[in-house]
């Protein structure tokens, strides 16, 4: 498989492929640029035929899961649409919030206007949920943890947005690209996948990617 550097196998079975997605590559074939490579063309070059259960953005690193089986693809898309599969994310946020921990619960609207944005819309909008929990704190920054309860389109982004504390790097959400860290993508890291499949409980962690890492190593030096 000649992307193995930035499509890094965390774990392989008959049924299930947990693959650490590098940030700025899709999910599935598509987007503005068609002819962009995918992690699923990526993947099924070295493992024939993938089915994808869940997607992230284009600009978000982090663990995923790709069924091998149709019969594990039925299985997994049921566990992430009954909520028995706890995502966790990492993100680095401008600001410091007043709490330790808060769950956001505005209601979200996602593909409106030209920018397909997600947007907090209380007529129209979806029950969304996100649990956030500040990690450490820096000098006009924070490191958090958000599991989102829901799956909505840019959920943990839109959320910490709405709450006053955007997303570093997120130029989407109205936040200018920052002079010190000068991350070049949302600082969003799926960080680890908690499920239970067949009666057997699995758990898989994602490293930080290299400019996430270089990221806070500068927001610490100031």
């Amino acid at each position: 498989m000649k992307p193995a550097e930035n499509a890094l196998i965390l774990h392989e079975t008959a049924d299930f492929l947990i693959v650490n997605k590098p940030a700025g590559l899709g999910t599935v074939p598509g987007g503005w640029v068609s002819s962009e490579e995918s992690l699923v063309e990526l993947l099924e070059t070295r493992y024939g035929r993938v089915w994808t259960v869940h997607r992230l953005d284009k600009g978000t690193s982090g663990v995923m899961v790709f069924a091998r089986t149709a019969a594990a693809h039925r299985t997994l898309s049921l566990l992430f649409e009954t909520r028995k599969v706890r995502k966790t994310y990492h993100a680095i946020l401008i600001g410091n919030p007043p709490w330790e921990e808060h769950t956001a619960r505005h209601p979200l609207r996602f593909d409106v206007g030209h920018s397909h944005r997600t947007v907090v819309d209380h007529g129209r909008g979806k029950q969304s949920e996100t649990t956030i929990r500040v990690l450490q704190r820096f000098h006009g920054y924070c490191l958090i943890e958000a599991h989102p309860e829901t799956g909505r389109t840019h959920q943990v982004r839109v959320h910490a947005y709405a709450l006053g504390f955007p997303l570093l790097g997120d130029d989407l959400y109205g936040v200018e690209r920052d002079s010190i860290s000068r991350l070049q993508r949302p600082a969003l890291h799926a960080y680890s996948l908690e499920f239970e499949y067949e009666g057997k409980p699995f758990s898989f962690t994602a490293p930080y990617p290299n400019d996430f890492v270089e990221a806070l190593n500068k927001i610490r030096a100031g």
